[in-house]
């Protein structure tokens, strides 16, 4: 499971088994039991939201909207 990056006490990672077909890129975030997902494509969107709040949640948004390329880059790096 590679971790893209940390933010504070969050981690961004995606898993090396995406499904089969694979699913659109996007990112899983986590801290201790709390767990979301977000699409990264047409936009910025939450997928699932395990025990964030919604303050929380925006917080994660911009950073992901920050990290997009990033993101993106280790996705297209990884499964090419």
């Amino acid at each position: 499971m590679p971790v893209v990056f940390r933010s504070g006490s969050f981690r961004f990672f995606f898993f090396a088994n995406e499904g089969r077909p694979r699913e659109p890129v996007h990112i899983h975030v986590e801290r201790g039991e709390q767990q979301a997902k977000f699409w990264l494509r047409p936009e910025i969107s939450i997928a699932y939201n395990d025990g964030f709040s919604a303050r929380t949640l925006r917080e994660l948004l911009r950073l992901v909207e920050a990290k997009r390329e990033r993101i993106e880059k280790a996705w297209s790096d990884f499964f090419r």
